[in-house]
């Protein structure tokens, strides 16, 4: 497990790569002030909890300052192992194969020189902020095999140099933002989320994808229903105006029973015209 130090040496750090240990127990948040650290690689140990709040610490993540070491270090990122001469401006953030749990810091989130971040494999759940559209460096990003759920921000069609993506194996939903890079990962970057549709998973509804020529007889319908009740109002409209007309205007109501009673009498006379010539034949 990890232990507490005080040692003032530790905070001048510029890389803490301890990967495929058997370190146990919660991060210390010791290890995120390392205002000088550029490479912090936890992966593949028994880490548990969540992640320390206190991300923000890490400045070098934040503020870029060239540098180079001349000290070669085994990096997983891109989704591949690499073992090459270590340089500061590489910035890599990998927690990847524990156990670690909860929401993501959004701390993390505002290391905006990040150029690989990877959480796969952990038990870590809740949305992805907005402000991940921020790490405008970010060329690698692995979240796979988490508990992520909410849609996809829209903002992550900003990371212009994400060269490698995996958002495989969680609970995102929602529709893959359309006429953006993201689409063209391939389909195992997006895989194992059932409620997750669009190019390039291809999964989507034909009303998801296309609702104006999907659904005609829908559209037909409200048309219908449209005419019913126009119909109806209308009629409504001409029988209640012509009743209250005559109801209120006194001289419109005579004029109308006048009207009837001549046409009633009319009626009546032309009936007895036809009786009389009928019997007479």
């Amino acid at each position: 497990m990890f232990r507490n130090h005080t040692n003032q040496d530790v905070t001048k750090l510029i890389c803490i790569n301890i990967e495929s240990n058997q370190f146990e127990g919660t991060i210390p948040t010791q290890l995120f002030n390392q205002s000088f650290l550029f490479h912090l690689d936890l992966a593949h140990n028994k880490l548990s909890g969540s992640m320390p709040k206190c991300i923000y610490n890490l400045t070098q993540m934040i503020t870029f300052h060239f540098t180079f070491y001349g000290h070669t270090i085994e990096l997983f990122i891109k989704g591949q192992h690499y073992v090459s001469e270590f340089q500061s401006e590489w910035r890599t953030f990998d927690l990847s194969g524990n156990s670690l749990s909860g929401e993501v810091s959004l701390e993390l989130f505002r290391l905006v020189q990040i150029q690989s971040l990877n959480l796969s494999h952990n038990n870590f759940n809740g949305t992805i902020p907005k402000e991940i559209g921020g790490m405008k460096h970010m060329e690698s990003l692995d979240l796979s095999n988490n508990k992520f759920c909410g849609e996809i921000p829209q903002t992550m069609s900003l990371l212009n140099f994400l060269d490698y993506l995996n958002l495989s194996c969680n609970n995102f939903d929602g529709k893959i933002q359309i006429g953006t890079q993201l689409q063209s990962f391939n389909a195992s970057s997006y895989i194992g989320n059932p409620k997750l549709c669009g190019d390039p998973l291809n999964n989507c509804t034909t009303e998801e994808e296309n609702p104006k020529n999907a659904t005609p007889s829908t559209d037909n319908d409200s048309i219908r229903e449209s005419l019913y009740l126009g119909m109806r109002v209308g009629f409504a409209a001409g029988f209640w105006g012509i009743c209250g007309s005559l109801f209120l205007i006194r001289k419109w109501r005579h004029a109308c029973f006048r009207f009837v009673d001549g046409v009633g009498d009319k009626l009546y006379v032309t009936l007895m015209v036809k009786l009389n010539s009928f019997h007479r034949n």
